[in-house]
């Protein structure tokens, strides 16, 4: 039976592995949702993210800065990549999105090894603090982390559902077309949506950073686990995906402490599971209009 300090200790663990997937893929999720691309260039502002905030803690002696210029270099980099990539394929298929994008990845992977090398880097955690919750121990950094991703929903569903530019973009996740009818600039919605993924996905990978090893194939080897978020919630769903990231969080980290493979096979079986009994996903829709 497990000890219950340490299932402690893997919920809190898994809560704040899936507020890190939950950042990593909402990005993917609202441009599918909005402009209807398969953005795995996200992946590579989470590797900006995390390289930046090692970069600027090392010299500047402050994680939380490096976090912020980790994030400000991301939304920078999201907004060059979507005015001089995507902007010529919003209306190619849906698979030229996804092997452009994948090309971005593994051009942007180069390009930090180039700059960077291939050795891993380790990022100083903020801060070493404990707090007591149910007999055990444990670090408020994670703890830090699941309420900043509760944040970040509380944010989008307030800037989706009470702002102008936010009722458009929801207006237009489920039909672009009205939305350009009623004389909406949808170029600058897209770019707008763009820019938040690529913010957001950087705020991830700084996050992230002093909980792993920082090195340029971060990116790639969190792909799987962030299409199966996306797929598991419903592509387009903000709260499918942060469902579904916490769901897998949930599944890896309790899954190593029974048996370690499981951390790897059982999100897989899970998302098998539920696409069988909803193609669609938790939240998915099955309208896929442009």
């Amino acid at each position: 039976m497990m000890d219950a300090q340490l299932l402690v200790s893997g919920v809190i663990f898994g809560l704040s592995i899936g507020s890190i997937f939950f950042l990593m893929t909402i990005g993917l999720s609202l441009c599918f949702g909005l402009m209807r691309i398969i953005s795995l260039d996200q992946l590579l502002y989470y590797s900006i993210g995390a390289y930046l905030t090692y970069a600027v803690s090392v010299a500047a002696g402050s994680v939380w800065l490096g976090m912020l210029a980790g994030v400000a270099v991301a939304g920078l980099a999201s907004l060059a990549v979507e005015r001089l990539v995507f902007r010529r394929i919003y209306e190619r298929e849906l698979t030229f999105s996804m092997i452009t994008s994948f090309g971005i990845l593994i051009g942007g992977v180069g390009v930090i090894k180039f700059f960077c090398g291939v050795v891993p880097r380790p990022v100083a955690i903020p801060t070493l603090a404990q707090v007591g919750i149910a007999g055990t121990d444990v670090p408020v950094y994670r703890l830090i982390v699941i309420g900043i991703a509760g944040l970040v929903y509380a944010g989008i569903w307030l800037f989706l559902n009470r702002t102008i530019i936010g009722k458009a973009i929801r207006a237009g996740i489920e039909n672009v077309e009205h939305v350009e009818g009623l004389g909406i600039n949808v170029s600058r919605l897209f770019t707008i949506t763009f820019v938040i993924a690529g913010t957001l996905s950087g705020l991830a990978g700084g996050l992230h950073a002093p909980l792993i090893m920082v090195e340029p194939q971060m990116g790639l080897e969190v792909l799987a686990f962030a299409f199966m978020v996306v797929i598991i919630g419903g592509l387009g769903s903000i709260k499918g995906t942060l469902v579904s990231a916490f769901i897998v969080g949930q599944v890896v980290s309790l899954g190593s402490l029974i048996y370690a493979p499981l951390a790897q096979m059982a999100p897989f079986a899970i998302m098998l599971l539920i696409l069988l009994i909803k193609p669609t996903g938790l939240y998915g829709s099955a309208l896929l209009k442009r």
